[in-house]
């Protein structure tokens, strides 16, 4: 029986939840994810977790923060003054900002707004959490041997 490898291009469906039974994401009603195992496009536990299971096989695996979007950092969170935005701007809780810096470009979202300071958080929405994820092999599509 065929398992997904390295360099195979898996098509998997999965729904992604919290310790909490939050679902954050799931390919219900779509097409199932497609990607090549090891290429990096995904993270690192989720390829893992895929990597060595068999068409139609299924099974549930928790992905702690390291293996996903990593730690929260505390480096990452910025708290600037209102001043720093147009006089016409807004911001919200939950609202994702693009700022640039040194010539990068970074999403943060806005975590905090108090009447002299905005907080803007740059960590990815999952960092620190660890992911379950519910998955299901649909189809290999065999990579090239080297």
């Amino acid at each position: 029986m065929q398992t997904a490898k390295p360099g195979d291009t898996v098509h998997v469906h999965y729904t992604g939840r919290l310790d909490d039974g939050e679902e954050f994401d799931s390919s219900r009603g779509r097409e199932p994810l497609r990607f090549t195992l090891g290429s990096g496009s995904v993270i690192a536990g989720f390829d893992d977790a895929i990597t060595g299971m068999s068409v139609g096989q299924e099974k549930q695996v928790t992905i702690p923060a390291d293996q996903a979007y990593g730690q929260h950092r505390d480096d990452l969170v910025l708290r600037v003054g209102r001043d720093q935005f147009p006089d016409n701007y807004d911001p919200q809780v939950g609202e994702q900002v693009q700022l640039e810096a040194d010539g990068q470009r970074f999403v943060v979202t806005v975590t905090d707004v108090q009447d002299e300071r905005v907080t803007l958080d740059g960590n990815h929405p999952l960092a620190g959490k660890p992911l379950i994820f519910d998955l299901r092999l649909v189809d290999i599509e065999p990579g090239t041997s080297e």
